[in-house]
C-alpha cells in the first residue's frame, strides 16, 4: 500500500506543477496569473485531497480515482506539450505538459493494475460476470455523463490552435491590430471596402478559415475584416469560448474608425462558435445592422434546455457537467441563451444557416428562428456538412448572403 501511494502521490504532483505552471507561472502572453485564480485554484484544492485520502480508500475506489485523474493527466499534457511538440510550437508551459502527460499515463497504468489484482474471484462465475456487466455498463454511463465532458471541457478551453502564421488569403489585405476592452492585441486582416459598407467575418478557428467567404465578399466591394480571436493564431490571451463577444467588440470599433467604412454600414458572418458569438454580440450591441450565422448550436446547458422530449433529458447530465468544468477551465460564467440572444436582434436582420448533417446542436436553428423578431431568414442545407454551405451551393450561397447583405446595408438604409 505504502508504494501504491507512493506512485499515486508521483503522478498528482506531476499533474499539478503543471497546473501551477499554466495558470501562474507561464501563462498566456497578454493573460495574468490573477485572470486564473478558479481554473488553478480548483484542481490543486481537489488533487491534493484525493492526494491526502487515497490511502484510506477501498481498493475499487482508489483504482478509479487513479483512472480519472490520470486520464485528466493525460488530456492535459496531450492537448498542450504534445500537440505544441507535433506542431513545432514546443515552449514554455509545454515542458511541464508533458510532465503532466507522463504522471498521468503513470496514473492510468496504476489504476489498471489495482483493478486486475483486487478483482473478485471468490464468488461464483455466473454472479461474477453479472456483477462485472452491471459496473460496466455503469462505467460508461458515468465516463460519457461525468468524465468525458471534464476531459472535453479541459482540451477545449486549452487548445488555441496552431501558432503559426496563417496561410495567405490569397487577394490584397492590409495586416491590421486592434485591442479589445480587457487589454488584449488581436491580428487580422482588413480588405478595404469599395461600397462603404464592411463586415466582420468570424470562423471558428480565426484566419486558417474563412478565406473563401472572404474572397465572395470583396468580389462585390464590401470591406471585409477577418481575425485571430484572443488564444488563436497570433492574438494574445487565453483560447476563447465564452468570451470572444468582446473580440466581435472590438474589431467593430476597428470598423467604425475606418475612413472607408460607413459606421452604419457594418455587419457580420460568423461560423460555428464564431456564429454564436456574433449573434450575442448582435444582442448587446446595435453597432452590427445585421448578422449571418451559419452552424451556431448548443455552447451550454442553457441551450441544451432548448429542447424538448427523452432527447433532452437524455443529454442533460452531459452538458450539466460540461458547463460547470468549462466555467472552471475558463474563469467565465456560462454565456446566455443563444435563443434569448436573437430575440433580442430585432428589427436589424438576421439570417440562420443550418446543415442537414448537424454537429454540435445546430438544428437548433429552427428554434433560434422562432424566438426572432423580423426581419429574419432561416435556410437548412440538406447536404452541406458543418459550415459547409459556401462548399456545397456555392452559387446560390453568394447569391443569398450577398444579397441579404445588400438589402441590410443599401446606402441610407
Amino acid at each position: 500500500m505504502r508504494g501504491e501511494s507512493t506512485i499515486f502521490l508521483a503522478g498528482v504532483i506531476a499533474i499539478a506543477v503543471h497546473i501551477v505552471d499554466d495558470n501562474f507561472l507561464q501563462p498566456e502572453a497578454g493573460a495574468a496569473a490573477a485572470d486564473h485564480l478558479v481554473s488553478g485554484l480548483v484542481p490543486l484544492v481537489l488533487l491534493a485531497l484525493a492526494a491526502v485520502g487515497y490511502p484510506r480508500m477501498r481498493a475499487g475506489v482508489r483504482a478509479v480515482l487513479a483512472l480519472g485523474i490520470g486520464l485528466f493527466g493525460v488530456v492535459a499534457g496531450a492537448s498542450e506539450g504534445a500537440y505544441h511538440a507535433v506542431d513545432g510550437g514546443f515552449s514554455g508551459d509545454d515542458f511541464t505538459a508533458l510532465l503532466a502527460l507522463f504522471g498521468g499515463l503513470l496514473l492510468v497504468g496504476l489504476g489498471l493494475v489495482v483493478l486486475w489484482k483486487t478483482r473478485r474471484r471468490d464468488d461464483p462465475l455466473r454472479l461474477r460476470y453479472l456483477r462485472r456487466s452491471l459496473i460496466g455498463v455503469a462505467a460508461i454511463i458515468i465516463g460519457f455523463q461525468i468524465v468525458f465532458p471534464v476531459l472535453f471541457s479541459y482540451g477545449y478551453t486549452h487548445f488555441g490552435g496552431s501558432d503559426e502564421p496563417p496561410a495567405d488569403l490569397g487577394i490584397s489585405h492590409e495586416d491590421v491590430t486592434f485591442e479589445t476592452s480587457d487589454g488584449l492585441t488581436l491580428s487580422g486582416w482588413y480588405v478595404p471596402s469599395q461600397n462603404g459598407a464592411a463586415i466582420v467575418v468570424f470562423p471558428a478557428s480565426g484566419r486558417s478559415e474563412g478565406h473563401e467567404h472572404v474572397a465572395m465578399l470583396a468580389r462585390h466591394g464590401y470591406g471585409v475584416l477577418i481575425f485571430d480571436p484572443r488564444g488563436t493564431g497570433e492574438s494574445e490571451g487565453d483560447p476563447y469560448r465564452w468570451s470572444g463577444e468582446r473580440d466581435v467588440e472590438a474589431a467593430l470599433d476597428y470598423l467604425q474608425s475606418r475612413p472607408d467604412v460607413d459606421p452604419d454600414r457594418i455587419a457580420g458572418l460568423g461560423l460555428s462558435l464564431g456564429g454564436e458569438l456574433m449573434l450575442e454580440t448582435a444582442s448587446e450591441t446595435d453597432a452590427l445592422k445585421a448578422v449571418v450565422s451559419e452552424g451556431a448550436g448548443i455552447r451550454s446547458i442553457h441551450e441544451q434546455l432548448v429542447k424538448s422530449g427523452p432527447a433532452m433529458w437524455l443529454s442533460l447530465p452531459f452538458w450539466a457537467t460540461e458547463t460547470a468544468a468549462t466555467a472552471v477551465f475558463s474563469n467565465q460564467m456560462p454565456p446566455p441563451n443563444l435563443r434569448d440572444c436573437v430575440a433580442r436582434i430585432s428589427p436589424r436582420p438576421v439570417f440562420l444557416i443550418y446543415s442537414g448533417h448537424p454537429v454540435g446542436g445546430e438544428e437548433l436553428n429552427a428554434d433560434f428562428y422562432d424566438a426572432a423578431g423580423q426581419p429574419k431568414t432561416l435556410w437548412k442545407i440538406p447536404e452541406a456538412s458543418h459550415t459547409g454551405g459556401l462548399e456545397a451551393r456555392p452559387q446560390e450561397y453568394e447569391q443569398r448572403v450577398v444579397g441579404f447583405f445588400d438589402d441590410a446595408l443599401k446606402s441610407g438604409g
